[in-house]
């Protein structure tokens, strides 16, 4: 559009109006030659920032031509990619300032208000959260037991730059989970961990019992398995998931501070 103050003009008048106007509507807007307008707007719509719509004529005669402008959309996935290298270059502070950041997020959502009293609760209300977010999450009923489940999660709206950022990206939805479940009702009894890229276009979100503990309305048992350790165990099953998960090493317990090395792998 170079330095057009006629153009900028007319493509301001385009996008405060509620409808496509022709030539000489604009014309009669700005005082300027109907000529001249023409020659504007077709810069305009070369440059993709008008487009032209055919309009019924006024009376007898050919149909007119409307313009509209051009809605851009922001730049998300580069704004996240920016926001992203901002981060400094250790995964470990990354992975950090990205769980805090998202749950800086969960802490001001107000939509969602599910209280968690049960694992299935906490199930229900991070499959709501994420289906919000447009992640397509599915429960995953094959892995779950009395002590954890799996939500695949087959739709992350930022699957590529997650490739390469995983510890930023999937730090940030992390927290967000974190913080929904806390303020619900899971703080001190159900964890989340999550699993980027256990498959190419797939990630898990593991919730787990904390140390075995139940929530306070379901907490009969609670000193079964996993009560001494703290770290509760993998489902057997869990190998239907994915072939990842079939192990519980360090570098898969500890799946949320290793982003960045575990998307690397699945690369």
């Amino acid at each position: 559009m170079s330095d057009s103050w006629p153009r900028r003009r007319l493509l301001a008048i385009l996008r405060g109006a509620s409808e496509p106007l022709d030539a000489q509507e604009l014309a009669r807007v700005t005082g300027q030659h109907v000529t001249t307008v023409r020659f504007h707007l077709d810069v305009l719509t070369r440059e993709s920032l008008v487009r032209q719509f055919q309009q019924p004529p006024r009376g007898r005669g050919r149909p007119r031509i409307g313009y509209t402008a051009v809605q851009r959309s922001v730049g998300y996935q580069e704004l996240a990619q920016v926001l992203a290298d901002q981060l400094g270059s250790d995964p470990r502070r990354r992975s950090d300032a990205a769980i805090a950041a998202g749950r800086a997020w969960g802490a001001k959502m107000e939509s969602v208000d599910q209280p968690v009293e049960s694992l299935d609760d906490a199930k229900d209300l991070t499959v709501t959260l994420m289906s919000e977010l447009g992640f397509a999450p599915e429960r995953d009923h094959a892995t779950e037991t009395d002590e954890q489940a799996m939500i695949r999660m087959t739709a992350c709206p930022l699957r590529e730059l997650a490739r390469t950022h995983s510890e930023v990206v999937c730090g940030v939805h992390l927290g967000l989970m974190r913080e929904v479940l806390d303020r619900n009702g899971a703080r001190e009894h159900v964890n989340v961990r999550l699993h980027p890229f256990v498959e190419p276009e797939l990630c898990v979100a593991r919730l787990e019992l904390i140390g075995g503990v139940r929530p306070p309305e379901a907490a009969a048992g609670s000193e079964e398995d996993g009560a001494e350790t703290g770290e509760p165990r993998l489902a057997p099953s869990t190998s239907r998931v994915a072939p990842q998960l079939r192990t519980a090493d360090p570098q898969l317990r500890n799946a949320d501070t290793n982003f960045g090395k575990q998307s690397t792998n699945q690369r």
